[in-house]
């Protein structure tokens, strides 16, 4: 299985996270690191390398990050990553299942939110105290996401209008 190969989506997020990191000394975690190009994106900006884990399911994808230095665990969401993070940064699967696209890099389930949900319900255990997530969605994800963020707040940080969808950074704390 390939890396997700960085698009529309990966950059939006790269351009948010560069306008929305103030403290250079904090740990953070590339969930479903793919092309690691987030990774790689915290160390341009001065996180160090050892405050950087990267998981992912893809061994690939691993490989790839690192290659950059950074710590990597093989994880299905947070299934082996027990510690808690500053900040949190989630490209998802976002779209919902089509009979042409098993793709697991872009494919978030039947309805295309299951893997969101599942990252939100597990997300405060691993974020500390002030700590913040990051999660990109597209205006053809369900919405329903939303309602498991318990006593999390949300607040839009960036949209961007593509062809056929928009794509939206949220900040969750």
């Amino acid at each position: 299985m390939k890396p997700y190969k960085p698009a529309e989506d990966s950059h939006l997020l790269a351009q948010t996270i560069k306008k929305h990191i103030k403290n250079k000394n904090i740990k953070v975690l590339d969930m479903g690191t793919g092309s690691g190009i987030q990774s790689e994106n915290l160390i341009n900006l001065g996180i160090k390398k050892q405050n950087i884990t990267a998981s992912d399911i893809n061994p690939q994808a691993l490989k790839k990050a690192k290659a950059l230095g950074v710590k990597t665990i093989k994880s299905n969401l947070f299934e082996k990553i027990p510690q808690k993070f500053d900040f949190i940064i989630f490209n998802p699967p976002y779209l919902p299942k089509h009979k042409y696209d098993f793709a697991c890099d872009t494919n978030g389930g039947k309805k295309g939110d299951e893997i969101i949900i599942k990252f939100i319900k597990q997300l405060p255990k691993h974020l500390e105290k002030n700590g913040k997530a990051l999660l990109l969605t597209s205006s053809l994800t369900p919405k329903r996401w939303k309602n498991f963020l318990d006593k999390m707040k949300i607040k839009k940080l960036n949209e961007k209008k593509l062809f056929f969808e928009k794509l939206f950074v949220w900040e969750i704390d």
